[in-house]
């Protein structure tokens, strides 16, 4: 798929240069090591960078250039990369159009330097994509099957979110968001699928899509890309998934904790510090699974990479070492430290479903002690009103709940009608008898909870951002507190 075909196209043979325009997204920067390990010179610019994408650059030695100019094209690439960060008035990229420069989007990018000379395994869905994606690419590995992999977030087994592997698959994450300003469809329509995980689908993205009806298109084309017979892991527990399944050719295999599921999580447990569950095929018992990350969505993320490799012809004991020593995706219920007796734990959760699924894992790996909840409103879809009852029951789950202000993003500017409310949030937590409180920025709620934590409390940090630095200022504030 090539939209806009009339566009200078470049000989990717002859490429010996690449810039990237919004090279510090996460997707980005990993195209970015990708094509600067397969031996290219690559550049990049952005604006307002911080860690860990200004580190990982850093450390890949690929030059960022701050704030979006004409000077930066300078001296001539041979072909440039456009995120979907920015749009077409951005200084850089009217440059780019004026020069004449052969431009791309970073999912062609992706399909036309690394995906065309592999078998491509995506993992799609509202949640748990990232999560599974990098799940998935670390079992191949521990498999002996050297994938590539390229996946949403850190992962802490391979040291990073990407890897160029000399074997037969590339492990990719299908992000359902738009590509670029010049191509409004979905990213993961390039990536060529030769099987896919489809583990969730629900309303989100209420930027690009109108409501449910238009995420259910976009997976609906996506899934009818597969070809014949090949392999489609679908979640049973999300009605939404398996209606989109129905429609395609590919062979469906469907996984879950229902009865009508093919593929069974049965005796969902906690074992040593570990999640165990067993796996049944149609009622035969196929094998135990344990896992080091907690709780029953994490359950649900290994089941459904359990079947891909069963469908990709892998034996039990091929796939279960992999996923027992997986390690997890940084910002995934990633436990930052243990502060005096009380743990903190980080998470991209922003979806109400995601942020009920992370706090029921907390239960379920920390049962009698007390939970924080610490959540921004900053995702696209959670600075809108569209969710605002759905989180009075998805933060219900823990004892104390702290709010953020709704974040302001000057590039999308929501109205006032249909803006997410904080307060009204607190509002009807505390209607329901739950502790909540909302403050204006992450210096007062490092405060409030380094001076109210106790021990053996464990407080969850949820965010699709940066949290204002929160990370940072709460480890530094409990650190103190300690003496």
């Amino acid at each position: 798929m090539t939209p806009n075909s009339d566009r200078p196209r470049a000989d990717l043979a002859q490429v010996r240069h690449v810039h990237l325009v919004a090279i510090a997204g996460v997707a980005m920067a990993a195209l970015a090591g990708m094509l600067r390990q397969r031996g290219l010179h690559v550049t990049g610019s952005d604006e307002k960078i911080y860690p860990p994408m200004s580190t990982l650059l850093e450390r890949l030695g690929i030059p960022v250039l701050e704030g979006y100019r004409a000077e930066n094209l300078q001296p001539r690439p041979d072909l440039v990369v456009i995120g979907n960060k920015v749009s077409r008035p951005n200084p850089e990229v009217q440059a780019v159009l004026a020069s004449g420069l052969p431009y791309l989007s970073l999912p062609e990018a992706l399909a036309e330097f690394f995906l065309a000379s592999r078998r491509p395994l995506v993992v799609t869905g509202t949640h748990g994509k990232t999560t599974s994606t990098a799940m998935l690419a670390w079992m191949l590995e521990q498999a002996g099957r050297d994938p590539s992999v390229m996946v949403g977030g850190e992962s802490l087994d391979f040291g990073g979110n990407f890897k160029l592997g000399g074997g037969e698959f590339f492990v990719i994450e299908g992000d359902e968001y738009d590509s670029a300003f010049f191509d409004k469809g979905p990213k993961f329509l390039h990536y060529r699928p030769a099987a896919a995980i489809l583990t969730a689908v629900e309303f989100d993205h209420a930027d690009i899509y109108r409501d449910l009806e238009a995420v259910k298109l976009a997976f609906r084309r996506f899934v009818a890309l597969l070809p014949s017979a090949a392999p489609l892991v679908v979640a049973q527990d999300f009605p939404h998934a398996v209606e989109i399944a129905d429609a395609t050719q590919a062979k469906v295999s469907s996984f879950g904790t229902s009865e009508a599921a093919e593929w069974r999580i049965h005796g969902l447990r906690d074992v040593d510090s570990h999640t165990a569950f067993d796996v049944r095929h149609r009622g035969k018992m196929e094998g135990e699974i344990r896992l080091k990350v907690p709780g029953r969505i994490n359950a649900l993320n290994a089941l459904g990479v359990y079947v891909l490799g069963r469908a990709l012809g892998m034996s039990h004991d091929e796939i279960a070492p992999g996923l027992a020593n997986f390690s997890g995706v940084a910002r995934r219920q990633e436990v930052v430290g243990d502060f005096g007796g009380a743990t903190l734990i980080d998470d991209f959760a922003h979806h109400p479903t995601a942020v009920s699924g992370t706090l029921a894992a907390m239960r379920q790996r920390y049962p009698s002690r007390r939970l924080w909840a610490l959540f921004e409103p900053r995702s696209n879809t959670s600075r809108r009103r569209v969710f605002q009852r759905d989180y009075v029951q998805a933060l219900a789950a823990a004892d104390l709940v702290v709010l953020a202000g709704v974040f302001h993003k000057e590039t999308d500017q929501v109205a006032e009608s249909e803006l997410f409310s904080s307060a009204q949030l607190v509002e009807d937590l505390r209607r329901g008898g739950h502790a909540a409180r909302c403050l204006d920025s992450s210096d007062a709620i490092a405060a409030l909870v380094a001076g109210e934590v106790k021990p053996g409390d464990v407080v969850v940090m949820m965010s699709n951002g940066d949290f204002g630095g929160l990370r940072r200022k709460l480890t530094a504030a409990m650190t103190k507190a300690q003496g």
